[in-house]
């Protein structure tokens, strides 16, 4: 069943003032161009005024102080962080398993159940795990022994989450991950590649997300760390033993090799490679498709194949489009002493 909402009640929820018919009803959201005579959309961005100005939106969410629109507009002072409010309160329900255990899942010996947990058909749940209160597995889903979830987490179907591994509070893991899969770790012996015992596990602190087909290796021994409020993008690769701390973010398709170390807030765009043992400072960022071979400072961006500090990169990249015009005044060089040498043998 859809639900409207009046301008005024959305300028409610988002601590906003309505500017123009406060009474204006709405019954979804959408992109500038997308977005038809009942929906809101937003705009937090100058470069897209243009579209704003022929769009069919029924409302908008603009930044305090911005002028005229064409339809009435709710002014906040973050529209980004407005429209997260918006979102959820118009998102649909998500489907989720009823509360209690499916007739399908298996449940080893001794498992703990905490209040109010939601178990999916198929689930398998493995000896001495442990599931907090108000934690949804959904179906497939694959728990090993001894593992313990926090409470209020959402694994989402066919994740594997393998023995002996620990996830906080409010951990979100989308669908096809694999934590606490082997590191990858062998020694050439004997005219053959000998597997190296991976024993350690993974710990995931509260409030992580996790993306689709992601794979976080269990330690070689010890532990492979992900600290709390990370958030990791589909298709990562975090390789055994690494440690990434607080409030990072990595981007999609990266690879983070054998115990590297991302300091806290570190983030990574999108196709990033970090190389093993590899330190990422506090607050350090690479730009998408940096091959990350030696140490980055705190602070500090990089960019390129190998990395270096993206002011840096800027003036090598400025000297590079110089050479095409370098080498035409060296042939001409060249070619004028040529010229002379000529003229002296004459």
């Amino acid at each position: 069943m859809s639900r409207t909402f009046t301008l005024a009640q959305i300028a409610k929820w988002i601590d906003g003032v309505v500017r123009g018919d406060a009474a204006t009803r709405i019954d979804g959201v959408a992109g500038i161009r997308e977005a038809g005579p009942g929906q809101i959309t937003w705009l937090s961005d100058d470069r897209y005024a243009a579209d704003l100005r022929v769009s069919r939106a029924g409302a908008v969410v603009v930044p305090s102080g911005y002028g005229e629109t064409p339809m009435p507009a709710v002014l906040v002072a973050d529209p980004e962080r407005a429209m997260v409010e918006v979102l959820g309160r118009f998102a649909p329900p998500v489907p989720r398993p009823e509360p209690g255990v499916h007739p399908t899942a298996i449940l080893g010996e001794e498992v703990v159940l905490g209040r109010e947990v939601r178990i999916g058909p198929h689930v398998v749940v493995g000896r001495g795990a442990a599931i907090g209160d108000r934690t949804v597995l959904h179906a497939g889903v694959f728990v090993g022994d001894q593992t313990v979830l926090g409470q209020d987490c959402e694994i989402w179907p066919q994740v594997v989450i393998r023995e002996r591994c620990r996830l906080g509070d409010r951990v979100v893991v989308h669908p096809n991950t694999t934590i606490g899969s082997d590191g990858f770790g062998y020694v050439f012996a004997g005219g053959r590649h000998v597997k190296i015992p991976q024993i350690g596990t993974v710990e995931i602190e509260s409030d992580v997300e996790i993306g689709a087909n992601c794979s976080v290796d269990r330690g070689k021994f010890g532990a492979t760390r992900i600290g709390a409020g990370t958030k990791i993008d589909n298709q990562v690769q975090v390789a055994h033993n690494v440690r990434i701390g607080p409030g990072c973010i990595v981007v999609a398709q990266c690879g983070i090799a054998g115990s590297a170390r991302l300091g806290t807030g570190v983030v990574l765009g999108g196709k990033v490679g970090v190389r093993d043992h590899v330190v990422l400072h506090d607050g350090a960022q690479a730009a998408a498709c940096a091959c990350i071979s030696k140490d980055v400072p705190a602070g500090s961006t990089v960019i390129g194949i190998p990395a270096v500090e993206h002011r840096q990169f800027l003036r090598d990249r400025t000297s590079l489009r110089r050479v095409p015009g370098l080498l035409e005044q060296l042939e001409a060089l060249a070619r004028r002493v040529d010229q002379l040498e000529a003229a002296a043998d004459d």
